[in-house]
């Protein structure tokens, strides 16, 4: 604390005031770098002026100033007043750093977790929307990928793990990458998400459960692509035909990362020139308004009147439709990936 001029029966005040926030030293304490210009000013403008840092974690943050341009001299109270105000002041500050460092960091892994860049698939379209839950401030558990496998064949996938935050982080970071590895060893989709599976228990106590789509695709010279899907407890993959007609194409199997054996299947998809592939995390089937859910049904109705538009229109409509299900912001992640087989003649 500074004061300009100052007596000394009032600086025993300040030096108080000083001993209270667990600094040592007299009236002309300087208690943070960079002060010098202000008690150039203070004393410029003469009165009496009060400097307060402020203080988080033992660390000097900033400064707080007070100042008269009279000769009154500040209260007792008042002093107290501005200490107890340098103090929650330090903390917000600290607190809004912690979070603003906290959201980078989630961000910055929640964009580790999910491809740079998708490959790009001659004869197939691909689209992908990603939507994140909250502020941002949490590492979600979605994630989606589409990788070659080999010479003609890739390999994409779509997956909820339960939960948000580190753990769930560290099942989607393993679940992606054994994915990778596992499907570039020739594996089966089944063996594939078995062996993922073990990976999962594996883990212990940190283990989350995961639904997961997982597919590999080869496209044809006849213009179609030819799909093998496994759909281990996660929202079914639909299906739409140039007709306008939803089907699902697959059927539903166990979730991973709860029981140890495992007996998964492949099921064969011909997508048709013209037909398109969705795929979805439950933050979009399950998006509610109310007591209403928009569900397998509804989001199936939104893709019946996406007949003919490019894969980038089909995700976009499907996005614009579930944001509109609802007012209220979503509370879980979304992804969408919607895959297509351009028409023979030109669309």
């Amino acid at each position: 604390v500074w004061t300009a001029p100052a007596e000394v029966a009032h600086q025993a005040a300040l030096r108080s005031s000083m001993r209270s926030l667990g600094l040592s030293g007299g009236p002309t304490h300087q208690v943070t770098p960079g002060i010098g210009p202000t008690l150039a000013t203070a004393s410029a403008v003469g009165g009496e002026t009060v400097v307060l840092p402020l203080v988080a974690r033992n660390r000097v943050i900033g400064m707080l100033t007070l100042g008269k341009p009279t000769d009154e001299h500040f209260r007792q109270e008042i002093l107290e007043l501005a200490e107890d105000l340098s103090r929650r002041a330090a903390l917000a500050l600290d607190n809004a750093r912690l979070y603003s460092e906290r959201t980078a960091i989630s961000q910055s892994l929640q964009r580790s977790l999910l491809p740079p860049e998708l490959p790009t698939i001659e004869g197939v379209e691909v689209e992908v929307i990603y939507r994140a839950a909250g502020e941002g401030n949490e590492v979600g558990g979605d994630f989606y990928d589409l990788f070659p496998i080999r010479d003609g064949a890739y390999g994409f996938a779509i997956g909820d793990v339960c939960g948000t935050g580190p753990n769930a982080a560290a099942v989607t970071g393993l679940a992606r990458h054994a994915l990778r590895l596992l499907a570039r060893e020739g594996l089966s989709g089944p063996a594939v998400l078995e062996r993922l599976n073990s990976a999962i228990l594996d883990e212990g106590a940190r283990s989350r459960f995961l639904t997961l789509l997982y597919g590999e695709m080869r496209p044809q010279e006849d213009g179609s692509a030819e799909l093998k899907v496994v759909c281990a407890g996660h929202p079914l993959p639909l299906r739409l035909r140039q007709d306008g007609s939803v089907e699902p194409a697959a059927e539903p199997q166990p979730l991973l990362g709860v029981i140890d054996d495992l007996e998964l299947y492949e099921q064969t998809v011909t997508l048709d020139p013209g037909d398109v592939l969705l795929c979805v995390t439950d933050g979009v089937t399950e998006r509610r308004e109310g007591a209403r859910m928009l569900g397998d049904d509804g989001l199936a109705d939104v893709l019946t009147t996406c007949t003919g538009l490019t894969a980038g229109a089909v995700a976009a409509r499907i996005m614009r439709a579930v944001e509109r299900f609802a007012s209220d912001a979503p509370s879980d992640d979304m992804a969408i990936l919607a895959m297509r087989v351009p028409g023979l003649h030109k669309d």
